[in-house]
């Protein structure tokens, strides 16, 4: 199932975005300067190759993989291929979905093994934290398991709880902080803002200053994926992919 609600993909949103960037544009967009709203921005993030059935280019921006558990579970006993896969596809930084619907799926001394292994890697993590109800709160016994960021998941939330949640993780968290969102116009600005410009009409969010987002499951084709992926990359300052278990399941 998809993150929020039934599969995305079942909706027959199929993209019409731009057709294939060059990878000399590409390269010269991404050595631009783009700050996050005044947040430290994608010259931070570690350089890397994307790569794909239009080409390679070296990169500097974030380039993540999301991690829904909802769709497949990872944990200790498979988390290896998730790894080979994210750098054999040219991430340099996985979202890890750790906290579910109210529930730390995996404990303190698993997550810092899996995060030592993300960093051998040479990749950064995130542990993403999706929230579905207000009464659930952050976990923050993961805030010293080594991760380099967290993520907060919490479009299904209002405004209130989403502020309250945002304000508790940057007072008492030292790493760096997201979020991912269906809300265009959030107020709230975490380190890496990240909106899930899925559909065709959200074509003109994508701009510097936020990092746009690409679904698998909702593309036709390798190469329709490879088309967003690249636009995203070079008209924000980076993408989100949503999600490993679709890439796999799609066989890109």
């Amino acid at each position: 199932m998809s993150k929020r609600r039934s599969p995305k993909s079942s909706n027959g949103r199929y993209y019409a975005l731009a057709a294939v960037l060059g990878v000399i544009a590409i390269v010269g967009l991404v050595l631009v300067s783009g700050a996050l709203h005044g947040q430290t921005g994608p010259s931070s993030s570690t350089t890397t190759q994307l790569t794909s059935v239009s080409g390679t280019a070296t990169i500097s921006k974030p380039v993540i993989l999301y991690v829904n558990q909802g769709n497949g579970v990872v944990n200790q006993s498979n988390f290896g291929a998730l790894l080979s896969t994210a750098k054999s596809h040219g991430f340099n930084t996985i979202f890890f979905q750790v906290y579910r619907t109210g529930t730390l799926l995996l404990g303190d001394s698993v997550l810092s093994q899996l995060v030592t292994s993300t960093h051998d890697h040479g990749l950064k993590i995130f542990f993403a934290l999706y929230f579905t109800n207000t009464t659930q709160t952050i976990p923050t016994s993961i805030y010293s398991d080594g991760e380099d960021g967290i993520s907060l998941d919490m479009s299904n939330l209002p405004l209130s709880t989403q502020t309250t949640l945002f304000d508790q993780l940057s007072s008492g968290y030292s790493g760096r902080t997201a979020i991912t969102t269906l809300d265009f116009t959030l107020p709230l600005r975490p380190d890496l803002l990240v909106l899930e410009t899925y559909a065709p009409t959200d074509q003109p969010y994508i701009r510097p200053g936020i990092i746009a987002s690409v679904e698998v499951a909702a593309t036709a084709s390798q190469q329709e994926y490879a088309n967003q992926v690249q636009y995203a990359v070079s008209d924000s300052d980076g993408v989100m992919v949503f999600d490993y278990h679709g890439l796999v399941k799609a066989g890109y």
